[in-house]
C-alpha cells in the first residue's frame, strides 16, 4: 500500500493534485479506475491517505536527527547542537523522496485550493514558527538567550531556512551554497540572541 501512495504521490507531485484525474490514479497504480474506489471513496481520501502518510513518515524519520517539532520539551537538550540539527533536517526535507515530492506538490496546491493552502501554512510555517518559539521561550527561561519575542524571533529564524530550502527545491545545483548560506545563518543568529 504505501508503494501505491508513493506512485501517486509522484503523480501528484509532478502535476498537482487538481490536475491529475482519478483515471491517472489507477493507471499510475495499474487497475481501473472503478477498481480505485474499493480502496478509497474519492480523490480526497486518496489525499488525505498520502498526508498520514507523509506526516507518520516525517514523524518516524525524524526521531533519528533528534528534532521532535510535536514536543518542544524533549528537543531544548539538544538545541545547543542546533546546527548540525539544522543541516540534518534540511538535507533530509530535500532529500527523502515522500517528503520532497509531498512539499513540492503542496507547494503547487497552495495556489488552487484554500484548503491546501492552509494545510500548507500549518505544515511549513505555522507548526515550525510554533515549535521555535517554544524553543526560543525555553532558551530565554534558562538565560541562554536575551529576552526577546520568541514568537518574533521564531519568524527571523525560521523564514531563511524556509526560503533556502525553496532555492533548493527550484533549482538543485545550489545545494552546496544553500547549505553553507544555511550554515552562516545559524551562526549568526546565534551569535545575535
Amino acid at each position: 500500500m504505501e508503494d501505491t501512495k508513493q506512485r501517486i504521490l509522484e503523480l501528484f507531485s509532478a502535476k498537482g493534485y487538481d490536475a491529475v484525474s482519478v483515471g491517472e490514479i489507477a493507471k499510475a497504480v495499474g487497475i481501473k479506475a472503478p477498481s480505485l474506489y474499493n480502496h478509497f471513496p474519492s480523490k480526497q481520501a486518496i489525499f488525505d491517505a498520502i498526508v498520514e502518510s507523509t506526516a507518520a513518515h516525517y514523524e518516524k524519520d525524524t526521531g533519528w536527527i533528534d528534532i521532535h517539532v510535536q514536543n518542544v520539551k524533549q528537543d531544548c537538550p539538544t538545541f545547543s547542537h542546533i546546527p548540525d540539527k539544522v543541516r540534518q533536517i534540511f538535507l533530509y526535507s530535500l532529500h527523502d523522496k515522500q517528503v520532497s515530492q509531498f512539499r513540492r506538490m503542496m507547494t503547487l496546491e497552495q495556489f488552487r485550493s484554500p484548503e491546501l493552502a492552509a494545510l500548507f501554512s500549518e505544515r511549513y510555517v505555522d507548526r515550525m514558527i510554533s515549535y521555535h518559539a517554544g524553543i526560543f521561550r525555553s532558551l530565554i527561561a534558562g538565560g541562554e538567550i536575551r529576552d526577546e519575542d520568541p514568537d518574533t524571533l521564531a519568524w527571523m529564524y525560521v523564514s531563511p531556512v524556509i526560503t533556502l530550502l525553496s532555492v533548493c527545491d527550484r533549482q538543485p545545483e545550489r545545494e552546496h551554497e544553500c547549505l553553507d548560506q544555511l550554515k552562516r545563518h545559524v551562526s549568526l543568529f546565534f551569535r545575535m540572541v
